[in-house]
């Protein structure tokens, strides 16, 4: 289907693009948190731990930051319906971008003791709470700006910025590996925090150029705003959002599970060096921009379904394979694995801007798809590498992680199949009214 270039394509393509790059720097300053978890913070900030139970305490920082995006996208939520999306844009991508840069900046465990570790933690729950309110503001403006027949791909633009930090990140820290070991634990791993505050200059000035969102200027002039956006879509629209958190569950479990966790698990257990790994993943993140676009693009004229479906069946049955690959520990084994992998992930990820979108009248959406995607990444996504780590080193395998994968995966294909929504072509699209 070809792109009319009409002035609302063209604006939406502008107002895409200026989403995938502030998403881009905020999924850059989240990546590098957990890529250092896995390769230098147990050492740095949990010297008097062994090595499993150091990556788990560190993987630990990175839950308890995932822990706080709830909040923050209910604070943006309630906000982003009252005044509006590109305000709160603004707000969480400046927020994001101090917090990471003082990372960078912070002295270690052998520098100031106890109060290291603690200063990690405080700033990883707010590096939490800007991350949880950035995600739906961020895709509602890609969204709402779209034409009705293209909100699947448009709306994708702002997860294609996901591997684009992914390879950023990967790549930064794969640079940096090149350093002797001890330059790289001493200042080669404060680079990337501190580069992000180049990033989040370009950031500012693309969003503060963006206009608001037509859905969300409907509700200005028609003065549906409501006093309380979250308590209204809590009270009124709790199975969408219970919806939205099962569907969501399965691609962010398995990202992390296939591109965090086994990074400590190739290199601590099977013994993978590490640029190896890193290099493995830069190139799945790769791939995975391209499958963004391509499932998106696919699901404007199938419908978001039958992707959604596909995505979380095919992470399901490929769970166990993930990890013979990963064992293989070659470089070809283990991107294959992270390639693989990528399809299964790309497939739902694409299509879920749009379909939580879907769930929600525009007077409570930027609320209701934040509680979404911010509960399921929250409670349940930010501790999977740590849960991960905790299986494998109960069970000295990796199976019960391949179990603990599929059940997720399971689950999220569960919700797509039995929600009652529309999960067809647009031209069907135009003759039914959303459940």
């Amino acid at each position: 289907m070809a792109i009319q270039h009409t002035p609302q394509t063209t604006t939406a393509r502008k107002t895409a693009v200026a989403s995938l790059i502030g998403t881009c720097i905020e999924w850059y300053d989240f990546y590098i948190y957990g890529t250092a978890s896995a390769l230098v913070f147990s050492t740095l900030f949990f010297p008097s731990y062994d090595p499993t139970v150091g990556t788990m305490l560190s993987f630990a920082t990175f839950a308890i930051g995932a822990l706080m995006r709830p909040l923050g996208g209910l604070i943006c939520g309630h906000y982003g319906d009252k005044v509006g999306r590109k305000s709160m844009l603004v707000a969480t991508l400046l927020g994001m971008g101090v917090v990471t840069f003082l990372i960078g900046l912070l002295p270690t465990y052998s520098q100031i003791g106890i109060l290291a570790p603690i200063l990690l933690i405080i700033l990883r729950m707010l590096q939490g709470v800007a991350f949880g309110g950035e995600w739906g503001g961020a895709v509602l403006m890609a969204v709402e700006h779209a034409p009705k027949e293209r909100k699947g791909f448009f709306g994708s633009f702002p997860h294609m910025g996901s591997p684009i930090a992914l390879f950023l990140s990967t790549g930064t820290f794969s640079l940096l590996a090149l350093l002797p070991k001890d330059d790289f634990m001493s200042w080669g791993w404060r680079i990337p925090f501190l580069l992000s505050a180049l990033l989040v200059i370009v950031g500012m000035v693309l969003r503060l150029q963006l206009f608001e969102s037509p859905d969300f200027q409907k509700v200005l002039d028609s003065q549906k705003v409501v006093e309380r956006p979250v308590v209204e879509v809590f009270r009124h629209h709790w199975r969408q959002i219970l919806v939205g958190v099962c569907v969501a569950i399965g691609p962010i479990v398995a990202f992390y599970v296939q591109t965090l966790f086994v990074v400590s698990y190739a290199m601590q257990s099977v013994g993978i060096a590490r640029d190896v790994v890193l290099n493995a993943i830069l190139i799945g993140s790769a791939v995975e921009l391209v499958l963004l676009g391509a499932f998106a693009w696919l699901s404007d004229i199938i419908g978001r379904k039958p992707v959604a479906l596909f995505g979380a069946g095919f992470t399901a049955i490929t769970a166990y394979p993930f990890f013979l690959l990963v064992d293989g520990g070659t470089l070809g084994s283990v991107t294959a694995a992270v390639c693989m992998a990528m399809v299964g992930i790309s497939a739902i990820y694409a299509v879920l801007p749009a379909y939580l979108s879907d769930l929600f009248e525009p007077h409570v959406r930027y609320s209701g798809i934040s509680a979404s995607f911010t509960l399921a990444s929250g409670i349940l996504g930010g501790f999977t590498p740590a849960i991960a780590t905790g299986l494998f080193a109960w069970a000295d395998s990796s199976v019960p992680v391949t179990i603990y994968l599929a059940i997720i995966s399971l689950i999220s294909f569960f919700a797509v199949l039995g929600a009652r929504r529309r999960g067809i072509a647009p031209q069907a699209a135009q003759l039914r009214s959303v459940n």
